[in-house]
């Protein structure tokens, strides 16, 4: 791979879920396909070393070392240390564990937004009612692009409009780095930037639906926390959470009494960690090769090409309304492409592209029931939107076939 060219052939190569031709997986966001070395080490595991970590005799220390290295490389894989991270179930359950933990002082105020997903918005709405903090709501601005984007279907996240909103009281700040919905990036660096203006005050980032798509670099970010889920990244069915550790300085722990350790896996992870899952982190940033930075430029370059195709498409039609960016700038989004069609039921569309194809889309609101029933508007109630979601292995060849059937579906 290279920073200008893609060979999503050679990607596809290594995925054995692609390896047929009964469907075209436009459904990424909900999970992607995995890399078959992934597949391998969690059988390899399960097959050679699945006993108890921390014990004296081999196969023992042979756990204990694969485990070592599993999170050493998940650590790495987001420019973290070990001790700042934790493997769990998924990302909901991980802030989930960690509002648990969290010791805000008295009357503090939580900001979260709407645009998030239901995993980044229902733990700290509980921990504020139980700990009688106040709640802000964080509004969204237009793009920078209002005439073709308006704010009621390209809401964003900014500085700007968060800036209001703090307060000397302003303990913990809470959002996407991506929408799962709208695709739309927001510039986490300097939102962290604008938190941190306020002392004490700390940014959690909810980094799912960007982390398939584009390299982590927590400490470039600057954020506080940031979680995403392995198995939208290729990999097995886990997640991981970042927290800096200046972060938790103040944090408790959900570990027994007898487990004093002050490391992140220690205070969260309740020993979910699932032991064989874990072990296939490392296949999946050993796919990303020796120069990762050099292969997510590459596979952001190929991305963009993808979603431009289906963007223009959805451009050219009078009756179709795209929610997000409406072009397919990298910079600015991922190819995670919703919208709606004028006089068509969200549903009736998928269900009749799923008809007449072999591709595999979602409706719905995917968790984010306050951004399509609230934000983008009460009209979309539960059929949502329409959701193509796309990544490095799929082709210019299957957006275009998707194209057409769509362009049958709704009358071309």
């Amino acid at each position: 791979m290279s920073s200008t060219t893609f060979d999503p052939l050679a990607s596809r190569a290594q995925f054995p879920a692609l390896n047929q031709d009964h469907q075209v997986y436009f459904d990424n966001a909900g999970g992607s396909q995995v890399v078959g070395s992934v597949a391998t080490a969690v059988k390899d595991y399960l097959e050679e070393t699945n006993v108890q970590l921390g014990a004296s005799y081999d196969v023992a220390k042979q756990s204990t070392e694969i485990h070592a290295r599993g999170l050493q490389a998940a650590a790495s894989f987001m420019s973290a240390e070990k001790n700042e991270v934790v493997i769990g179930p998924s990302t909901t359950q991980l802030f989930s564990n960690l509002s648990l933990i969290l010791n805000l002082p008295p009357s503090s105020e939580i900001i979260l937004s709407a645009l998030d997903h239901e995993g980044n918005i229902a733990p700290w709405l509980r921990l504020a009612a139980l700990q009688s903090h106040t709640v802000k709501w964080w509004p969204s601005d237009p793009s920078s692009h209002p005439s073709l984007s308006p704010a009621e279907t390209n809401p964003t996240l900014t500085p700007l409009n968060l800036r209001p909103l703090l307060s000397e009281k302003t303990k913990l700040v809470c959002c996407t780095h991506a929408s799962n919905v709208l695709g739309n990036i927001h510039d986490i660096a300097a939102i962290a930037r604008e938190v941190h203006t306020v002392p004490g005050a700390k940014l959690c980032v909810d980094g799912v639906a960007l982390a398939p798509h584009r390299e982590i670099d927590v400490k470039a970010l600057g954020v506080d926390v940031y979680a995403f889920s392995w198995y939208k990244v290729y990999g097995p069915h886990n997640a991981i959470l970042y927290a800096s550790t200046a972060a938790q300085h103040s944090w408790s722990s959900l570990a027994h009494y007898f487990h004093p350790g002050t490391d992140l896996t220690t205070r969260l992870g309740l020993a979910a960690a699932s032991y064989e899952l874990l072990a296939a982190i490392p296949a999946v940033v050993n796919y990303f090769g020796p120069d990762r930075s050099k292969t997510w430029d590459a596979i952001a370059v190929h991305e963009e090409q993808l979603a431009e195709i289906l963007l223009a498409y959805l451009r050219s039609r009078s009756d179709t309304t795209i929610f997000g960016e409406r072009t397919a700038e990298r910079a600015k989004r991922v190819p995670v492409i919703s919208f709606v069609v004028q006089g068509k039921g969200s549903r009736e569309v998928v269900e009749a592209v799923e008809e007449k194809s072999r591709f595999g889309l979602r409706w719905g609101s995917f968790y984010s029931k306050r951004l399509v029933e609230g934000v983008l508007g009460p009209g979309l109630g539960e059929e949502g939107v329409v959701r193509v979601s796309l990544v490095h292995y799929n082709t210019r060849e299957e957006v275009e076939a998707f194209v057409r059937v769509l362009g049958g579906v709704l009358g071309d």
